[in-house]
């Protein structure tokens, strides 16, 4: 008996969040080290190149946001990408809006309107990526169908929309505004070096702390938990399982919809119908690094940045060091198949 307390404790030590907190630390500090040796040169540890791995890893972990609301609810959303795609190719749609004036010359609105458009553009973005979020769930929701099923569709619907409005075609707004520099550089640049982070970033800290405190301090959280945990015993409890899965996944849209604002701003201000492109998959590698369970009821919003993080390190380093793409995909499908292995590991009878 005694013993049998002793493997008990030591597997709830093993569990507890602190242990998996640091473990991820750890594991991202070993694959920082191992960059930062093998680069030539010391480029891995330059100042530009830690404010590109900031600025790269800021796309996923804010799209990472709402996929941990999903995982955590035992769900799946592989859609994730072309809802980014969609958000971005809407931004530099709205920024493209021309109308004929009375000469017959074509007048771009965001010349008369500098301020007020770009806004429209912002709003016009998210809106979309927030009902795309919303249609998956409620299609979840409404047809009884799994996830991965649903959002494997739309994965395709939402990539064709966004190909249909562009024509297939780069969609080059015809000025600069504001967001696009949202993710300009700002420790490499002496005018904005007072910033000290990009204003993407800051919305990625400000997204991140609201998500932490909605998983742990309110009742939505709660029940994202329970479902996520027993999706039956949670609905003998009185959780109302479908809203909760559909309010998962209109979050998922939301924090996927203020990823394309950084990726539109991140890839120079251009629509681009084919932008992110397996973006699904370093954001689900991501929250499954960072200690999401894939059978549900487990994850937190910092393990996910830091799998965030650990994810544009291996890309960014794989990248510096000479790897072909094919042997940086193999690596992080690796890694997610261990994160997943470990896991089961981790949790047995479940």
């Amino acid at each position: 008996m005694n013993q049998a307390a002793a493997d008990k404790g030591r597997l709830d030590f093993l569990r507890s969040p602190w242990v998996n907190t640091l473990g991820r630390f750890m594991a991202l500090a070993l694959v920082f080290l191992f960059f930062a040796l093998m680069v030539e040169d010391g480029k891995f540890v330059s100042l530009r190149n830690m404010e590109n791995i900031a600025r790269q890893s800021a796309v996923y972990a804010t799209a990472a946001l709402g996929m941990t609301l999903v995982i955590i609810a035992a769900g799946i959303e592989l859609s994730v990408g072309s809802i980014i795609a969609l958000s971005v190719i809407i931004v530099a749609w709205v920024l493209n809006l021309s109308a004929v004036g009375k000469d017959g010359v074509t007048v771009y609105l965001i010349q008369q309107h500098p301020v007020m458009l770009p806004i429209v553009a912002l709003a016009a973005g998210v809106f979309i990526a927030v009902v795309s979020g919303m249609c998956n769930g409620a299609l979840i929701v409404g047809l009884r169908l799994a996830p991965f099923i649903v959002t494997l569709g739309t994965m395709g619907i939402f990539r064709g929309l966004a190909k249909g409005i562009a024509h297939e075609k780069d969609i080059y707004p015809p000025q600069d505004t504001w967001l696009t520099g949202i993710m300009d550089p700002t420790l490499t640049n002496p005018a904005k070096q007072w910033m000290l982070l990009p204003v993407g970033i800051w919305m990625l800290i400000v997204a991140a702390i609201a998500a932490a405190l909605l998983l742990r301090y309110t009742r939505f959280g709660r029940h994202v938990y329970a479902v996520g945990s027993n999706e039956e015993t949670a609905r003998l409890c009185g959780v109302p399982v479908g809203r909760t899965k559909i309010l998962v996944y209109t979050l998922a849209g939301l924090f996927a919809g203020l990823a394309g604002l950084m990726q539109f701003s991140f890839i120079s201000g251009i629509g681009q119908p084919m932008t992110g492109v397996s973006y699904e998959l370093f954001v689900i590698a991501a929250v499954v690094i960072g200690g999401g369970s894939l059978m549900g009821g487990e994850g937190s919003i910092l393990g996910s940045i830091i799998g965030a993080l650990i994810i544009t390190i291996l890309y960014m380093g794989g990248q510096q060091m000479g790897w072909p793409k094919w042997v940086q995909e193999m690596v992080i499908g690796g890694i997610i198949i261990a994160a997943v292995a470990l896991d089961q590991l981790r949790h047995p009878r479940k």
